[in-house]
C-alpha cells in the first residue's frame, strides 16, 4: 500500500500525484509500488526493499540524489499465540523533492501524523520532520517500556500461592523484547550521533536543539531499559526462588507422612511373622489387637508433635 500526503498551510492532506514536499508513505509495498518509486526519484529498489527486511539494523547511508535512513521501532507480533513486543526497521528515504517511509506494518508511529495528532509539522521541512519521527519512535518506546514494567507488576502481585510456570515464561517474554529493546536503541543511539554531522540537506536553528534533546532523550530511553531488565530479573529470581521453596516443602510433607505411616507398617509386620502369640506383647488378650492398635496411634501422633515441633511437617 502507498498514499501520498503533502502539507500545505500547516494542514496535512492526502494527494493523488507526487509533488515536491511530498511525503510518501509505503506500508508493506508491493514490487510495482517499489519499483514505481525507485524509477520516480532515482532510488535503487534494494534501499527501498531494506526496510522490509527484519534484520536489517540502524544506518544511514548517504547515496548519490537521495540518503537512506533506517531506524528500529516498537512493535506487536505474536508469540505463543499472545501479542509481544519487538522491534522492527523504518525506513526513511530523503531525495530533493520529497520523504519516503517504508515499513512492514503501519505503525501508530506514522498514523499518528496521519491523524493529525501531532502538531507543528510540515513535510516540507524535511529534517524537522525526520526528528519528529523519530520523537514519536522514542516517546513510543518509552511507553511500551513503562506497559512492560506494569506487566511485570501484575506478574510480582501474583507471588504466593498463585505463581504459576506460565508467569516464570512470560517474565521471559518480558525479558526477551527488554534485550530487543537494549539493542534497537543503541543501533538508534549511532543513528542519531551521525546526524549530528549531517549537512546535506537544510535545517532550521531548531532543528539542532531538537536534535540535541532526541539524543538525551534516547539516552534515557536506554537507561530505562537496563533498569526494567534489572528489576525484571530480580523478580523472575523471586519467582524461581518461590516455585523451588513450594516444591521442596512438598517433598518435606510428603517425606514426613511417609515416616508417620512407617511405624504402623513396621508394627503389623512384627505381628504378622510366623511366631507363637505367647511371644508377642498382648497375644493372648482378647483386647490384644485393639491395645496395640491404640499404641501405635498413639506412636504416631507423638511423632507428628515431634515433627512439627522441629517444622519437619
Amino acid at each position: 500500500m502507498m498514499k501520498l500526503y503533502r502539507t500545505d498551510n500547516k494542514v496535512l492532506h492526502e494527494i493523488d500525484k507526487i509533488k515536491d514536499g511530498c511525503w510518501v508513505n509505503m506500508v508493506d509495498p508491493s514490487y510495482n509500488e517499489v519499483a514505481e518509486i525507485a524509477g520516480s526519484f532515482g532510488i535503487d529498489e534494494a534501499d527501498i526493499m531494506a526496510a522490509l527486511d527484519d534484520e536489517e539494523s540502524s544506518r544511514i547511508e548517504l547515496e548519490d540524489g537521495y540518503t537512506l535512513i533506517l531506524i528500529d521501532i516498537p512493535s506487536i507480533e505474536v508469540r505463543h499465540d499472545k501479542n509481544r513486543h519487538t522491534t522492527i526497521p523504518l525506513g526513511i528515504l530523503i531525495t530533493q523533492t520529497a520523504i519516503i517511509t517504508v515499513c512492514t506494518v503501519e505503525t501508530p508511529i506514522l498514523n499518528d501524523f496521519i491523524n493529525k495528532r501531532i502538531k507543528d509539522f510540515s513535510t516540507k521541512k524535511k529534517m524537522r520532520f525526520i526528528y519528529q519521527i523519530i520523537a514519536r519512535t522514542i516517546s513510543f518506546y518509552q511507553a511500551t517500556l513503562r506497559t512492560i514494567d506494569k506487566m511485570r507488576t501484575e506478574i510480582e502481585e501474583r507471588v504466593g500461592d498463585n505463581t504459576t510456570d506460565i508467569d516464570l515464561i512470560d517474565l521471559h517474554e518480558l525479558e526477551s523484547t527488554l534485550v530487543y529493546f537494549a539493542t534497537s536503541l543503541n543501533a538508534n543511539s549511532g543513528v542519531l550521533n551521525r546526524l549530528t554531522r549531517y549537512t546535506r540537506l537544510e535545517q532550521y536553528p531548531d532543528d539542532q536543539e531538537l536534535l540535541d534533546d532526541l539524543i538525551v532523550e534516547n539516552r534515557q530511553a536506554i537507561e530505562m531499559t537496563a533498569i526494567y531488565r534489572d528489576i525484571l530479573n530480580g523478580t523472575r529470581e523471586l519467582i524461581s526462588s518461590i516455585i523451588d521453596s513450594k516444591l521442596n516443602n512438598v517433598m518435606k510433607y510428603l517425606t514426613s507422612i511417609t515416616l508417620v505411616m512407617a511405624i504402623p507398617t513396621i508394627i503389623s509386620g512384627l505381628y504378622g511373622m510366623n511366631v507363637p502369640s505367647s511371644g508377642m506383647p498382648f497375644g493372648e488378650s482378647r483386647f490384644g489387637f485393639a491395645i496395640v492398635c491404640f499404641i501405635t496411634l498413639v506412636i504416631c501422633v507423638a511423632a507428628m508433635v515431634v515433627m512439627k515441633k522441629k517444622r519437619m511437617l
